[in-house]
């Protein structure tokens, strides 16, 4: 349910922006973006190059994260409003963190999106079907795709498509230390991994970045392995193990959820020495969600930057593609995935995961050309 600020929907306990999270929306691109920040208009998304001009609030009814109704304000109204219920620290505190500039992970500018190649060492991957399980293989396509532009390359070798079998560590390592031995210095590498001892041989050689499906929750020493190396880690969400990820997916309300299970992860980690601005954070599309989930998931991404980090986008040959449109198989899903990353663009996402590099590459630099960037989402 929306609701207008001050209405009786808000005043039956919902009134306090304590329990509530921002959704920024008018999201806008340079040359307007600075000057409706210039004029106080508008605020600066994760330190640009978006901004924004509204908000629309979601509140949580209780700690299991319900929601209970919604509100839509321009920047000015709600800070007002928030004057007038004794919640302008509150307020200040949530634009603080959508608000404040993320900073650079792995050498790498946050102020634009960067493209992340995926490249999976396994027999039994859902995007290509185990095409690049042979080294050499997955050592030319790592090369392609950053000849092709990507700005880094996530190493995975276990697949985590729904129904996946677990992967022994001595097997990941086994598909994945040449192949980054043969890319290492070129561009960061990540390691797609829930293994400790997969991120531990990774991060020996050479890797930049891990990348946990279970937001370093499933191995008890890989919370461990990550604060000891300092490195910058994407913690994802998924509704379970990828064995049963997908059995009857279910949620209170999906944005709230997932938020606030990413949330209790990251002060996890800052509990065991990981600091938030090396934290990025990825809502898992497709990892414990059905087609309505991810539609509404989707359109609020933005709300994610309210944890203070940089986000994540997965959303490339994902199974909705084909279930919205004529059932194709992964390698024909590329026109929904540039769709889906576009859409992630315009909500601030700062990473893309693809499996399609060039064409990604191609589909931002005729978005960013065309003026794309001046009004890129009214939400």
């Amino acid at each position: 349910m929306t609701a207008e600020l001050n209405s009786p929907a808000l005043a039956r306990g919902f009134s306090s922006l304590d329990s509530a999270l921002l959704v920024p929306e008018g999201i806008i691109g340079d040359p307007a973006a600075s000057v409706a920040v210039g004029s106080g208009e508008a605020r600066w998304l994760a330190g640009g190059p978006l901004a924004f001009t509204r908000v629309r609030l979601l509140w949580r009814a209780d700690a299991n994260a319900g929601l209970a109704t919604e509100a839509a304000a321009r920047l000015d109204a709600i800070q007002e409003w928030a004057a007038g219920t004794g919640d302008s620290k509150s307020l200040s505190s949530s634009l603080d963190r959508l608000t404040e500039a993320r900073q650079p992970l792995a050498g790498l500018d946050q102020r634009k999106p960067r493209i992340v190649g995926v490249l999976n060492v396994t027999p039994d991957s859902f995007s290509d079907g185990g095409k690049f399980e042979a080294t050499a293989a997955a050592i030319d396509h790592g090369l392609a795709m950053i000849d092709a532009g990507a700005d880094f390359i996530d190493i995975g070798g276990e697949s985590t498509r729904p129904g996946a079998d677990d992967v022994s560590p001595s097997v990941q390592c086994g598909r994945i230390l040449p192949v980054i031995a043969a890319l290492v210095g070129r561009v960061p590498l990540s390691v797609d991994t829930r293994s400790a001892e997969v991120m531990r041989q990774a991060l020996k050689a050479g890797v930049a970045i891990v990348n946990d499906v279970s937001a370093l929750s499933g191995d008890p020493d890989s919370m461990a392995v990550v604060a000891e190396a300092g490195c910058p880690v994407v913690l994802m969400h998924s509704f379970s193990t990828p064995k049963t990820m997908q059995q009857r997916p279910n949620y209170r309300d999906v944005r709230l959820d997932i938020y606030s299970y990413l949330e209790e992860r990251i002060t996890t980690c800052e509990r065991h020495g990981i600091a938030r601005d090396k934290i990025i954070v990825d809502p898992g599309i497709g990892f414990g969600q059905n087609d309505q989930h991810i539609a509404l998931l989707m359109r609020d991404l933005a709300v994610l930057h309210g944890l203070g980090c940089s986000l994540m986008l997965g959303a490339s040959r994902k199974s909705f593609i084909a279930r919205v449109d004529r059932d194709q198989p992964a390698a024909h899903r590329i026109g929904g995935s540039i769709a889906a990353a576009l859409l992630g663009v315009a909500r601030g996402v700062q990473y893309l995961r693809v499996h399609d590099v060039a064409e990604t590459r191609q589909a931002l630099a005729v978005w960013a050309h065309c003026g794309a960037s001046e009004t890129l989402s009214s939400n």
